[in-house]
């Protein structure tokens, strides 16, 4: 993969991208061949995503489409990215909420809302990410948010990093629960449901005690959806705790 191609067209706005062959006028945009592989991504998996569907979707020949991306992986690059830039988090200069915490909630909330809207993107690798302005929108913002409350910059960085960390792994597990519904057509507290013979003919009580004293005390009362939504917010909260803790000592 010639990765600087594919900086070329994430980067599209400050450079030349690939445009269809000159003395033709062009059929499609870059854009429209983005969101329709999106959108059969979002139907379907990423997996289901070939140059041929999205030819045959937007009425082209497959040829046609590598006028406008080299391939597949540039392709699943631009994705990524678009899907990401769909956060929409105030750049610089930009109206923010007050408080640098309310500024990491509305990166965590719209970062997740980006993950359960389009599933697929769990695939997506985060150790190598895709370098374009949607992941470097997300950053920019994120590390604006706690670079001027009184850390030392390799801290701040720390902060930020752990933030992004915490809420891409939930954010991933979040996705995977919606694919998994997709693809088997149950939720997922309707397979718990189904496997409530566990409970009652295999669970040790005398193994499991503090699981069991949790149960009855009512500790696992609430819907799985429900109980992650409880976990996310408990974990970014203490996180934060935790940093504001630092900045009082």
């Amino acid at each position: 993969m010639d990765f600087e191609r594919s900086l070329e067209l994430l980067w599209r706005d400050r450079g030349e991208a690939r445009q269809p062959a000159r003395g033709r006028k062009p059929k499609l945009t870059l854009g429209q061949v983005i969101a329709t592989a999106v959108a059969l991504a979002d139907g379907a998996g990423e997996a289901t995503v070939s140059m041929s569907r999205i030819a045959e979707e937007l009425g082209v020949g497959t040829m046609t489409l590598y006028t406008y991306v080299p391939g597949k992986t540039e392709l699943l690059d631009l994705m990524v990215d678009a899907v990401l830039a769909e956060r929409d988090l105030p750049g610089p200069g930009d109206p923010r909420p007050d408080g640098w915490r309310e500024q990491v909630r509305l990166y965590a909330e719209r970062t997740l809302a980006a993950f359960r809207a389009h599933p697929w993107l769990r695939s997506t690798s985060m150790v190598r990410p895709v370098l374009g302005p949607g992941l470097m929108a997300g950053q920019e913002y994120l590390i604006a948010a706690v670079s001027d409350i009184g850390l030392t910059p390799r801290k701040a960085a720390a902060a930020a990093n752990s933030i992004e960390i915490y809420v891409q792994a939930n954010a991933t597990l979040f996705a995977e629960t919606v694919q998994v519904e997709q693809q088997t057509g149950q939720s997922t507290d309707a397979w718990w449901g189904q496997r409530w013979v566990f409970w009652e003919k295999y669970f040790d009580v005398e193994r499991h005690p503090a699981m069991t004293r949790m149960w009855e005390s009512g500790g696992y009362e609430v819907e799985t959806c429900e109980a992650a939504d409880e976990t996310f917010t408990f974990g970014l909260e203490r996180m934060l705790d935790g940093i504001e803790g630092l900045l009082a000592r």
